[in-house]
């Protein structure tokens, strides 16, 4: 875990224009730490917590706005549709989703994929996708 800001850091540089990542994880793996680590980089002085059951926070700073979605609780595409996913996909802003797998076809495919594996030390990887073909 102490390499974890140079990875938040290392991670924006690498996304560059690409403001769109989604987070795939088990349960207590980081995401939301990680997450709130990427807002810091980012200058965003809201508290960052996990918006498990807002589904959706909303985070800014003079010029940024990012989005933090928690797709945990949803049960199919319909519900993230219902909540009006395509709003906070579709715009230029920041948006960081945690539990992206219910709406995968929605994705795009320059969104940038994370997987952190949490390994038997305690340890984690984290594994950086630029799309669907990497």
């Amino acid at each position: 875990m102490a390499d974890l800001p140079q990875a938040a850091q290392k991670l924006l540089n690498f996304c560059k224009n690409r403001k769109k990542i989604a987070f795939y994880a088990n349960m207590g793996a980081g995401k939301t730490t990680f997450i709130k680590l990427l807002c810091q980089y980012l200058a965003i002085k809201d508290t960052v917590s996990s918006p498990t059951y807002a589904l959706v926070n909303v985070y800014q700073n003079d010029d940024k706005v990012v989005y933090h979605l928690d797709l945990y609780r949803l049960k199919d595409i319909n519900e993230a549709l219902d909540i009006g996913i395509e709003d906070y996909l579709f715009d230029d802003n920041y948006c960081f989703i945690e539990w992206p797998q219910v709406i995968e076809p929605l994705l795009e495919e320059d969104v940038v994929r994370v997987n952190i594996r949490v390994n038997t030390d305690n340890s984690r990887d984290i594994i950086v996708q630029k799309s669907f073909t990497d």
